[in-house]
């Protein structure tokens, strides 16, 4: 049986439906759902076969600015939920999953979030945006963090604008509307005249952070553990990858940033001092190899080192990654310390795989909990982790901005949704690797300019994702075709004459 066998079977999928919900006068909540497709249909006798697995979870966080002094109002539409204000007029609206002892989005990307015990959504019904009363100025955010468990799988992004009504006109909008107050589907103005934007939300932290403006150079160095450990199946392979990706991105972004690579064994060595020299920055990371133990401490206090040569005006970066816990004696968290409270200071980033422990990726890092550690699960999704850290320092990468009306559209199954890439950090897309969490952000903003004629409109949206697995699937086109029936031949009625 042949690959193009294999993909006419149907493979693995999971979709899962975010109901983004109604904002507006009328509002009907929408849900959050999930229709699972597992299609195993090839037979071979006296064969056991098991079918491989694919699971698409999400959690979200989604919020909402609409004015001060509304906390009683706003948290009447939610019962299922306890509406916070988190600052003068903005709301939570919900969050998942609801885990005690730790808080979402800033944890969303340590933790093994395929873990069955966690309640993610995956098969509840439940509404994101449930608004009424929008004003000119408001604006709502929910970043939505997926997780592929086990088989690394192409992602869409699909919707439907499932209502807009006009809800007849009032005294002021009736001047400017020219509708007549029709109050069918699709008559309403609000779905033009909202804004939205979508966005590879790279550190999960509900904030759109795009690259330029104002912002300094960057001067990043690498401190990688290449410790025994390493040698472990692909594994250093795959920090090569992530490496080689994060050095082409920062010096792609501009020809003012610089990157340096050190590395810790037994002991730590700078390998190339901070440079905009991509060919022997890659030519080192080539020819790494694994041995020895994980003198992490020696690997930050070396790389802080390293960065004393920036270039003055440059932010100084740290991307420390490790497998393990530290050698016997060494505290990486001191070292870390210093180089944070340095002047200029660090900005540390931590990666963890495998023997990493949470406490210790915690003690290195800049704030905690304000998204600077990526955990990877999985080996494979290590050259992901590294362009999640790539793209938060360059910026990120927007996926659509237009009105809802025109989101909705271009989201619609008929156009085969927004194709997603699980690594922006390369010119190919790619699938989403397994054990890695990734955020999307979706924001949307009625302008303050917006005029009378959207006055008591609503409308009602939904947002999924469809995930498809990548083996013996090359990049798919329109995931929701529906196939082409084959023909059933009919035999010719004939009767031979007598």
């Amino acid at each position: 049986m042949t690959d193009n066998d294999i993909d006419t079977i149907g493979l693995s999928r999971r979709r899962i439906l975010a109901g983004l919900g109604a904002v507006g006068v009328a509002s009907a909540g929408a849900g959050l759902g999930t229709t699972a497709y597992f299609s195993d249909e090839e037979s071979f006798d006296n064969n056991t076969l098991t079918a491989g697995e694919l699971d698409l979870k999400l959690d979200y966080r989604a919020t909402y600015a609409g004015g001060p002094g509304r906390l009683e109002e706003i948290d009447g539409w939610y019962p299922d939920f306890d509406v916070q204000e988190e600052e003068p007029g903005v709301y939570l609206l919900g969050e998942v999953p609801d885990v005690g002892g730790w808080s979402w989005p800033e944890e969303v990307q340590e933790r093994d979030l395929c873990n069955p015990e966690l309640n993610l959504v995956d098969g509840d019904a439940i509404p994101v945006f449930t608004l009424e009363d929008v004003k000119p100025g408001d604006y709502g955010e929910v970043t939505i963090s997926l997780h592929i468990c086990d088989n690394p799988s192409w992602v869409w992004m699909y919707g439907d604008l499932s209502g807009n009504a006009e809800n007849g006109l009032t005294d002021p909008e009736s001047a400017v509307d020219e509708t007549g107050g029709d109050p069918g589907a699709g008559a309403g103005e609000l779905a033009d005249a909202i804004d939205v934007t979508m966005w590879y939300d790279e550190d999960c932290d509900n904030v759109y952070e795009p690259a330029g403006g104002d912002d300094d150079p960057i001067c990043v160095e690498l401190v990688l553990d290449v410790s025994g450990s390493m040698g472990t199946g692909n594994r250093l392979q795959d920090m090569k990858d992530g490496a080689s990706t994060l050095v082409s991105t920062i010096l792609g972004a501009s020809s003012a940033n610089r990157v340096g690579l050190t590395t810790f064994a037994n002991s730590a060595n700078t390998l190339v001092s901070v440079t905009d020299d991509e060919a022997a920055l890659q030519n080192a990371i080539s020819g790494l190899s694994a041995n020895g133990s994980t003198a992490m401490a020696d690997g930050v206090s070396t790389g802080q080192a390293d960065l004393g040569n920036c270039p003055d005006g440059h932010d100084r970066i740290m991307v420390v990654f490790t497998d393990g816990q530290p050698s016997s004696g060494q505290d990486p968290a001191s070292a870390a310390q210093a180089a944070r409270n340095a002047d200029p200071s660090t900005e540390i980033f931590a990666i963890g795989v495998a023997g990493a422990q949470q406490s210790t990726l915690e003690s290195m890092a800049s704030d905690p909990t304000d998204d600077h550690i990526f955990t990877a699960t999985d080996d494979a999704a290590l050259e992901q982790a590294f362009g999640q850290i790539a793209e938060t320092l360059v910026g990120e990468q927007v996926i659509f901005e237009g009105s809802l009306a025109e989101a909705m559209a271009a989201l619609s199954k008929d156009e085969g949704g927004i194709a997603l890439d699980g690594n922006r950090s390369t010119e190919d897309r790619e699938c989403f690797a397994g054990g890695l969490t990734q955020c999307i952000g979706f924001e949307w903003e009625l302008p303050p300019d917006v005029g009378n004629e959207v006055q008591s409109d609503s409308v009602t949206f939904d947002v999924g994702f469809h995930a498809e697995q990548c083996r013996h699937n090359e990049e798919p086109g329109n995931p929701f075709e529906q196939p082409t029936p084959t023909p059933t031949a009919t035999p010719n009625d004939t009767q031979t004459p007598e």
